[in-house]
């Protein structure tokens, strides 16, 4: 529901933008966009998530103070999108909302873990300037890290994957039920924020999402109903949180004002190095993912052990931003002129990834019989396609192994041959680490301009699939859904890039699709007689 509502609310609010000439994103020498984009998609992800949030969600104290705090955040976020205010009116409208949710919802910061004498609280007159001072502080951080298409929003998902993970499993589905909320917005905004970007987010939405995440955060780590790690929030939301630390003490140190923008957050460290948009994206995506996960991981341990990662990987990165500075390192870029890196990877990929396909058919011990009978329709429908017109077929083919691939992985999943063990095992799921290594290095390489393209989007996609996959795994024994789906994506990603890229020119992938379906189908004769 939210995802609809946000993507039908976008063109009608990107048309007032550009007809009134409000609310419009100007480039300017910090900025990486080109023309005016219109900011007011954070107003259409506010709605989305506030309407099913009032359908759905059993209304209490505390949810009732996130939902006004939120109100408060979008009022003065989209006031300073119009009038571009400056930073007062963003404090302001934060530390009201902070207020009400402190005020009104009981969130607080009151135990550090063991970062304290052993059942030591901290007394109201710490603990309330402190969630205060955290909930402005990450709500800022989130801004801040507004600064390439779908960069916010893609680290806002990951957060709020875990959260609703963390809250459905401790019982607080109204909490659940909010993050789905964000999720399903997000997802809507997302696919029209991608790089190149057609709408931003502006304050209005950024706020919201760092207002929402921390607020969400803290209460999940300090209600009394969870031992969730307080410092949860530290490691969830790290990557905003070290850019705007680094960023305003880099500032004060050089006797500037910790507000002044400029062009020194990690995101443009990244392209200092010679990375493009998208692949700045990608990577922060790809480390703000790591320190989620290890939220998850480290959720029920020692606010010591926790600290001692973060800062093991914020001192890790910076000093490998303070050795770039230093040398003056650059990313070397392999020439698209060479015929090597582009002929070998795609090579690899297409005979590695079919033969993959045909090995992978032997690996299941058994299948049930309505395999058969599925697998008999299957090739009786590409018999007759073949007939009409080779796109046609083409199309077929393609949603047959769609439909046909999960039943192949699942069963090699469930019901593994006795010999697919031990060594055998490990060059298995290793194969599909090649796999992938060989697509990314293809499309990096390829000189086709309207084949297949991955983008950070496709990422944000797995890591939300996997993180509800995950969670329904918990309830069926013998089977990995994370190995499960990461086989899946691996299979699904390689058949539209080596598709993409041999077009029209060979029918290579088509039999070795074809002799997957007739290899399987013999296999099951063979066993049913």
């Amino acid at each position: 529901m939210s995802w609809l509502l946000t993507l039908s609310l976008i063109p009608f609010f990107k048309h007032m933008a550009l007809v009134h000439n409000n609310a419009l994103d100007i480039p300017c020498e910090r900025k990486i966009h080109q023309k005016a984009v219109p900011k007011i998609g954070g107003l259409a992800m506010a709605l989305g998530i506030l309407f099913p949030s009032l359908v759905w969600i059993s209304s209490d104290q505390m949810v009732n103070s996130i939902l006004a705090g939120s109100a408060v955040i979008v009022i003065f976020g989209f006031y300073d999108d119009l009038k571009e205010c400056g930073c007062c009116i963003k404090f302001l409208g934060q530390a009201i909302a902070a207020a009400v949710v402190v005020g009104l919802g009981g969130v607080t910061i009151t135990s550090l873990g063991d970062l304290l004498p052993v059942g030591m609280l901290l007394p109201a007159f710490i603990s309330i300037p402190l969630t205060l001072i955290t909930i402005v502080g990450v709500t800022n951080a989130v801004n801040l890290s507004d600064g390439l298409d779908g960069l916010a929003g893609g680290i806002s998902i990951l957060c709020f994957v875990c959260i609703f993970y963390l809250a459905y499993s401790l019982g607080m589905p109204s909490l659940a039920v909010l993050s789905i909320a964000v999720i399903g917005a997000l997802l809507g905004f997302l696919r029209l924020n991608t790089h190149p970007a057609s709408i931003f987010m502006g304050d209005t939405g950024s706020q919201l999402l760092g207002f929402l995440a921390v607020t969400l955060s803290i209460y999940i780590s300090q209600s009394s109903k969870t031992v969730i790690s307080p410092l949860f929030p530290l490691i969830l939301l790290g990557i905003p949180i070290l850019d705007t630390l680094t960023v305003m003490i880099g500032r004060m140190i050089r006797g500037e004002s910790p507000f002044k923008a400029d062009r020194s957050h990690l995101h443009h460290k990244l392209m200092n190095l010679g990375l493009h948009h998208l692949e700045v994206v990608f990577v922060l995506y790809v480390l703000q993912a790591v320190l989620v996960s290890m939220a998850f991981l480290l959720r029920f341990h020692s606010e010591r052990v926790i600290l001692i990662f973060y800062l093991a990987f914020s001192f890790t990165l910076l000093g490998f931003f303070y050795w770039v500075q230093k040398t003056g390192w650059t990313l070397t870029r392999i020439g698209k002129e060479c015929l090597l890196p582009i002929r070998l990877p795609f090579l690899c990929l297409t005979y590695g990834f079919c033969m993959l396909l045909i090995f992978s058919c032997i690996v299941p011990r058994s299948f049930p019989n309505y395999v058969l009978f599925g697998l008999f329709v299957i090739i009786s429908i590409l018999f007759l396609a073949e007939k009409i017109r080779d796109d046609v077929f083409s199309l077929v083919l393609r949603i047959c192994f769609y439909i046909a691939l999960p039943f192949v992985m699942f069963f090699i999943e469930v019901n593994s041959a006795s010999w697919m063990g031990g060594a055998f095992k490990v060059i298995y799921n290793g194969a599909f680490g090649l796999i992938t290594l060989f697509m990314i290095l293809t499309l990096k390489n390829t000189r086709r301009k309207r084949g297949f393209k991955i983008k950070p989007f496709d990422f944000i996609i797995l890591f939300v699939s996997l993180g509800f996959l995950n969670y329904f795994s918990a309830g069926m024994k013998g089977l990995n859904l994370i190995t499960l789906s990461v086989h899946i994506f691996v299979c699904l990603f390689a058949y539209e890039v080596v598709s993409g890229e041999l077009r029209n020119g060979s029918r290579f992938l088509i039999r070795s699709t074809l002799a997957m379906f007739f290899l399987l189908f013999i296999r099951i004769m063979g066993m049913s007689f």
